[in-house]
């Protein structure tokens, strides 16, 4: 199961050369407020001196670490083949130089680095760099390898240390912007915590263990390291808090003497830290000196990422896999460099005017289920929008008793009418008919509006392709776009004109409104016997006095009245029939069919022409950036999945 943590490096190294962050891998974050002597104990762990040191923060940017176990027998457990070919570089040999530990940058690529001092100030030169040199944080992070016999195989990820008070030019919001970064880091379900506090502090009131507790509340991920045993208060010891007696953390609670601020001014070597540093457990701490110190931290830590990345590995399997095929799509929709020009466009022209009739038809390839488009939209204006419409207009809308009583009088002149004329109905039941046509000039509009609207349902879900082509896309949209507002009022003509012939030619004798006419015809029967009754009244009859301007309708009137009403109803409602029924035809056949048989003839006319060929065809100018980024990930995914494959199962027990 060793052999797990250099295939995590392996991964880690895939991962970085693309500088993606697509994948959590097992690692260990180390998380502490300034000054809890974080960088002391990663220093104990890889036995150098390598990181900053100073006043405030001095960590500004994330440093992933990377120890790599290495010995003059197993020179092969470097986690890249492309790493030196022994544990010993020749060539470093012959300047006299100890090669038996190095280190290597990822953005150095393939410098080595056997001083450690400079691999201290190659860290401050790229936090600077990146940075800044006023206190500002980065969330960038430095990769760092760590070659040597004294170390074991650990992945390691040093955080800004926790911070409350801007000092200096640090800017006001410094305390929010760790926070943020390292909850970052400790939310990674694949990460293991590593909480530093100093032990002159109070356990209870530990910011490490607080935002470790947020990301971690059952503390199954979480590792406490008290620093600073030696500078308790005489009289007072950890024992409590080494026991888990104080603060309960399921990985356990481990404790580490680190070198002071004199030590390290007078060059104390780590392995004379690590020796006093058990000397110290074992006078302060025997009952648990063993499990306690450096040593065992280093242990315990490479154990627990061990079992861990066992844990994790089948869902990062899983998960490569499945990013792996995501990619590979995303790469496929951007499609290849354009080598023939003229069968590219067509291609593309032929495809969209395919996929805008399709929509219509409903059979288009991708299919919207959150809302009606295409022809089923169409479908729903003709029957739901349009016959909602018309039912709902009155027949006898805007006609008033008194409107119906003059046009009868105007119809007949200076003359009394001794019937209803005719007229007074064609006049009102034209006037009536008349409001059919706003309605039906709505519904063009609207089967307009969804036409113009699948050219974007079409770009945005059937021809990604054409996202590689703004140029070409803005064309076919515009060709479109103008073929529509051509047929517009062509088909507004005609839909004016279904009314206009109902107007042209009031048809009494239309089938339908026999029943009407027998109304009709009755009505005048009953007027001529009412006729011949005034002619000849009976003795008793008194005469009738003459009738005011605003007065109550006489019976005659009002029958007038009622029988003009039902007449006008009755037609009315048969040519409501008739444009219910011609305006959708009348706009299926002048603009839905007309531009899908003429559209595909339209595009090529106008677009297909050797002089467009290169401007349409031009790709956006972050399309080629985006495929090589596509391909680059696709490549490190398909790489990690190799590595990965390369397991065997006796490796996981």
């Amino acid at each position: 199961m060793e052999a797990l943590i250099p295939v995590i490096n392996k991964l880690q190294d895939v991962f970085n050369t693309v500088g993606a962050d697509v994948i959590q891998l097992p690692q260990i974050v180390v998380v502490g407020t300034q000054s809890s002597g974080k960088s002391s104990v990663l220093e104990s762990l890889v036995g150098r001196d390598l990181l900053p040191r100073g006043t405030g923060i001095v960590t500004r940017r994330p440093l992933i670490l990377q120890l790599v176990h290495v010995s003059a027998d197993d020179h092969r457990k470097t986690t890249d083949e492309n790493e030196l070919d022994s544990w010993k570089n020749p060539r470093l040999l012959s300047k006299g130089v100890d090669a038996s530990e190095w280190g290597k940058f990822l953005h150095t690529k393939n410098k080595i680095y056997t001083d450690f001092d400079e691999i201290r100030q190659e860290i401050e030169n790229e936090t600077e760099r990146i940075s800044g040199n006023n206190k500002g944080i980065s969330s960038e992070p430095i990769h760092l390898k760590i070659f040597s016999p004294n170390v074991v195989n650990l992945t390691l990820v040093d955080l800004p240390g926790m911070t409350k008070v801007p000092v200096g030019d640090q800017p006001k919001d410094i305390e929010l912007q760790i926070r943020e970064l390292i909850i970052r880091y400790i939310s990674n379900p694949n990460s293991i915590i590593l909480a530093v506090t100093a032990a002159n502090t109070d356990m209870a009131t530990s910011e490490a263990l607080k935002i470790a507790r947020e990301s971690d509340p059952d503390g199954r991920r979480t590792l406490a390291v008290i620093t600073k045993l030696d500078l308790m208060d005489a009289g007072t010891d950890a024992m409590d808090v080494l026991l888990g007696r104080v603060i309960p953390v399921k990985l356990g609670i481990i404790g580490v003497v680190n070198r002071s601020q004199l030590d390290i001014n007078n060059k104390k070597i780590v392995a004379d830290s690590i020796r006093d540093e058990y000397a110290f457990l074992q006078k302060k701490y025997p009952s648990l000196a063993n499990r306690n110190g450096t040593k065992y931290l280093a242990r315990t830590l490479n154990r627990l990422l061990m079992h861990h990345i066992r844990d994790c590995l089948p869902e990062l399997k899983t998960r490569i896999n499945v990013l792996a095929a995501q990619y590979q799509s995303l790469l496929n929709s951007y499609g290849e460099p354009v080598e023939d020009q003229s069968s590219t466009l067509l291609q593309l022209i032929t495809k969209f005017a395919t996929e805008y009739c399709n929509t219509i038809e409903g059979t288009a390839k991708y299919i919207e289920t959150s809302e009606l488009c295409g022809g089923a939209r169409i479908c729903y204006i003709f029957h739901e929008t349009f016959g909602r419409t018309l039912e709902s207009v009155d027949p006898l809308g805007g006609l008033t008793t008194i409107d119906i009583l003059t046009a009868i009088r105007n119809a007949t002149g200076p003359r009394p009418a001794l019937f209803v004329p005719e007229v007074s109905f064609e006049l009102l039941v034209k006037r009536q008919v008349k409001r059919l046509e706003e309605p039906s000039l709505r519904c063009v509009e609207l089967v307009h509006e969804e036409m113009q609207r699948i050219i974007q349902h079409c770009s945005n879900y059937s021809t990604q392709e054409l996202l590689r082509f703004p140029k070409l896309h803005d064309a076919i949209v515009e060709v479109v776009t103008c073929l529509l507002r051509k047929r517009l009022p062509v088909t507004n003509e005609m839909v004016h004109n279904l009314v206009a012939i109902e107007l042209a030619y009031i048809n009494t004798k239309h089938p339908d409104f026999a029943d009407a006419c027998g109304v009709m015809n009755n009505n005048i029967e009953e007027q001529r016997r009412n006729k011949l009754a005034r002619d000849f009244p009976p003795p008793a009859a008194s005469r009738e006095k003459p009738v005011p301007v605003a007065r109550k309708l006489s019976a005659r009137e009002q029958r007038d009245c009622e029988v003009i009403e039902r007449l006008i109803k009755s037609y009315f409602l048969i040519v409501r029939k008739n444009i219910q029924d011609s305006v959708p035809k009348a706009v299926m056949h002048f603009l839905v069919n007309h531009v899908k048989d003429t559209l595909q003839s339209e595009l090529v006319g106008q677009l297909y022409k050797s002089l467009l060929l290169d401007d349409l065809l031009t790709e956006s100018e972050d399309m080629a950036q985006r495929r090589k980024e596509a391909a680059d990930m696709l490549k490190a995914l398909q790489r990690a999945s190799q590595i990965i494959a390369e397991i065997r199962e006796t490796h996981l027990w």
